[in-house]
């Protein structure tokens, strides 16, 4: 079988058809536990996300805050591995026919094995990969296992981005750019703003794949703003923290399915 980076160009081309953002969800795997976080991703998807990112936890996630680093540190203590993300994407994918995603730092890939990781997340329904740590310049082995597999890769650009290099970034990859919107690490934010728009109007003039906007997004009036400028709008820790927050696991999925269609309504400015 191969991935499903087709179904990903298809489901951001349909949210532009309809005149809006797509909802793009991220959680991590192994979150409550395997099953709730298989949970918490098909209720994020009938709240109304386009599509999921779903984490593999790692022990030293440099680019992530506080809420991702504890629901990380939860699914670890879990005894959470590469097996239980795939069989996360393939539950997902096979209950909801959207497009899933793998967001993982670089290192636990390498270890697997490129061929190995690349093999499996096809099989398993994957869309693809973000790899928020992989250099372009390092990138050709992975580039040619997911060609050849059907999968999607994104890479993240930020703000510092100089144009030359978001030339060179968006080249490389496929499915959509991922845009930091702000330097730093994951987390909500107050605001999202100029930072962002500004580097997606950057890496739009280099590319015609989706530009996407991750970091800071919390609710229905940012995920609009955000709308506004970019072809989808990445929401992580806000998802997390609800399931945090929820005093049992039921209480958080429906926590994130609420937020999941406040969102929705968001990108669709009718919130």
């Amino acid at each position: 079988m191969s991935g499903n980076i087709q179904l990903l160009s298809d489901t951001l081309a349909g949210a532009k058809a309809e005149g809006r953002s797509a909802l793009i969800a991220y959680l991590p795997a192994g979150f409550p536990t395997v099953d709730g976080g298989i949970a918490a991703i098909k209720a994020v998807f009938e709240g109304g996300a386009d599509v999921v990112e779903v984490g593999l936890p790692h022990s030293d996630p440099v680019l992530d805050g506080p809420v991702i680093q504890t629901a990380d540190d939860i699914a670890l203590r879990g005894g959470v591995k590469i097996a239980d993300v795939m069989r996360t994407v393939r539950e997902a994918y096979e209950a909801t026919g959207k497009p899933v995603l793998v967001m993982t730092y670089w290192n636990p890939i390498d270890r697997y094995g490129v061929e190995r990781f690349t093999a499996e997340l096809a099989e398993a329904g994957g869309a693809g990969c973000i790899l928020p740590d992989l250099p372009v310049q390092e990138s050709a082995l992975w580039r040619e296992h997911a060609e050849k597999h059907g999968l999607a890769t994104v890479f993240v650009v930020a703000p510092s981005s100089k144009d030359a290099r978001l030339a060179e970034i968006t080249k490389a990859g496929s499915g959509f750019v991922y845009a930091a919107s702000l330097m730093g690490v994951t987390g909500t934010r107050a605001s999202v703003g100029a930072q962002a728009q500004d580097l997606v109007r950057r890496t739009k003039a280099t590319t015609d794949i989706p530009v996407c906007v991750g970091l800071g997004v919390s609710n229905a009036e940012q995920a609009s703003e955000v709308a506004g400028f970019a072809d989808g709008v990445i929401v992580g820790s806000a998802f997390v923290k609800r399931m945090l927050d929820a005093p049992d696991e039921a209480a958080g999925l429906d926590a994130v399915r609420a937020l999941a269609a406040d969102l929705a309504k968001g990108v669709r400015g009718t919130a």
